[in-house]
């Protein structure tokens, strides 16, 4: 079920109207209603998807209790290693069974032996790396004894199954979240109120923005030798404005929605085009995952402690497994390596926390040097863009290629003027709001109340009259 949908519009209403009017006496039965909404939200898709999320819950709930009644070492590790197998197996076999299978046989043809692949016809169930990694973690964290096992299987189900971030995160710690669904939860209208902002800037920036993005986005990157090297430029930017407003829209809307239901979930996305460098970007962009990745592969692999070699080695990793945790494709792959490359000389130098504030902090405008660092680091993230957006990485040095040629000053052979005011709109918002949660957390409220609402509504407006032709959130497929 998409956010941006007539399904949605109605599902969230009779599911906030049953949470708070009908199961608001009983913990226990709200939890239930939350598991039976995510499974409708989920197999709202396809149905069948519901059974491997329910056997991902099980596995990692009954690993849980098993970890704690286990006091010997070596079986403590020996489960949590069963749970990580069995995860870490679905999760391959579905994303990456064909592609092993194609570069296998590459390789052998490569050789002088031709091999026929046997690859099949597998669907990728939606937000099965979110979900997985979510469940993953409480695992590993009540095997380092950092997380008390739960004995409530329900509340461990809307944990795991919560509805707003089930298909694309963030993906939460079981420390910020299981203790939410253990408490009593009270009905709070500010709250609410703020989470309906969030969700309202999460729709224009998914619909007005990334959704009318997309069609030229498609059909820029279909054929790039068919364009000017301008084009093509303005090709990888608008890609730039719809996978942020895509995924960063659709986690507004998630946190928002979470809101209305009294549970807070972590900030995913914090302005991150308006970082200095690219340390700062990945401290701003995909949060939850960056700091999954910190804390249960990085860290693990010895994180800085080994000096200067063991550093550069496990941020190398770290961003290479990144990329591939994306999709089962090398452009992901050389996507993540071209971040790890960008990243790697401010760990050299020592400048990799660095900006650890907001930009510009207590001034309208950035001054000079904030604006140009704010500019390279834009553009190193865009060029990077082409790679996670190509097809191949043949298209992706093709479309690079054409970037940087002569055609690059020849006159564009597109201009969406609409397109390009509601993208200003954009950036403008999110300059005024960098400061706070999200954009609108505090923009307006100390207008007079009709002004205030002029925003929303004109905001509203926008959303159903300038809305795109409606697209699956991007992060759906990972």
């Amino acid at each position: 079920m998409l956010f941006n949908s007539f399904d949605f519009a109605v599902f969230l209403p009779v599911v906030f109207v049953l949470y708070w009017f009908v199961t608001n006496t009983r913990l226990r039965l709200q939890n239930a209603l939350l598991v039976a909404a995510g499974c409708v939200f989920y197999g709202w898709w396809d149905w069948r998807f519901l059974t491997l999320m329910w056997f991902s819950i099980v596995l990692d709930y009954s690993v849980g209790i098993g970890l704690e009644r286990l006091q010997h070492p070596r079986r403590r590790w020996w489960l949590l290693a069963f749970s990580l197998a069995i995860n870490l197996g679905l999760l391959g076999f579905f994303k990456y069974y064909n592609f092993f299978t194609d570069q296998f046989c590459a390789a052998f043809t490569f050789f002088g032996y031709a091999i026929q692949p046997r690859t099949l016809n597998i669907i990728l169930p939606v937000g099965i790396s979110f979900y997985t990694f979510q469940s993953m973690g409480y695992a590993i964290d009540v095997y380092r004894r950092k997380q008390q096992p739960t004995h409530d299987f329900i509340a461990y189900a809307a944990f795991v199954g919560f509805f707003p971030q089930l298909a694309a995160g963030p993906i939460e710690r079981a420390a910020n979240m299981l203790p939410q669904f253990t408490a009593p939860r009270h009905f709070d209208r500010a709250q609410a109120t703020d989470g309906l902002r969030q969700i309202l800037w999460g729709l224009f920036k998914k619909a007005v923005v990334a959704d009318n993005c997309a069609p030229y986005v498609n059909d820029i990157f279909a054929d790039p030798a068919a364009h000017t090297g301008s084009t093509l430029l303005l090709g990888a930017l608008f890609f730039s404005f719809q996978i942020y407003g895509d995924f960063s829209g659709y986690s507004d809307v998630a946190i928002g929605t979470a809101r209305l239901f009294g549970i807070r979930l972590m900030t995913n996305f914090a302005y991150p085009y308006f970082s200095r460098d690219m340390a700062e970007f990945w401290r701003r962009w995909h949060i939850s995952l960056s700091a999954w990745f910190r804390d249960y592969l990085y860290i693990p692999l010895g994180g800085s402690r080994g000096g200067r070699y063991m550093s550069i080695r496990n941020t190398t990793i770290v961003f290479l497994v990144s990329g591939f945790w994306h999709g089962a494709n090398w452009t992901f792959i050389v996507w993540g390596a071209l971040h790890a490359l960008f990243f790697l000389p401010l760990l050299l130098l020592g400048h990799n926390r660095r900006h650890l504030d907001t930009v510009a902090a207590g001034r309208w405008l950035p001054n000079l040097r904030e604006l140009l660092a704010m500019t390279v680091t834009f553009a190193l993230t865009t060029l990077a863009w082409v790679f996670f957006r190509a097809e191949t990485v043949e298209q992706a040095v093709t479309y690079l290629s054409g970037i940087f040629s002569a055609s690059l000053f020849a006159p564009v052979t597109v201009f969406p003027e609409t397109l390009f005011g509601m993208m200003g709109l954009l950036v403008v918002i999110e300059w005024v709001g960098r400061a706070q949660p999200h954009a609108l957390a505090q923009l307006g409220l100390r207008w007079p109340r009709p002004l205030r609402w002029t925003l929303y509504y004109v905001l509203a407006f926008l959303v159903l009259l300038l809305c795109g032709e409606e697209q699956p959130f991007i992060y759906f497929q990972f």
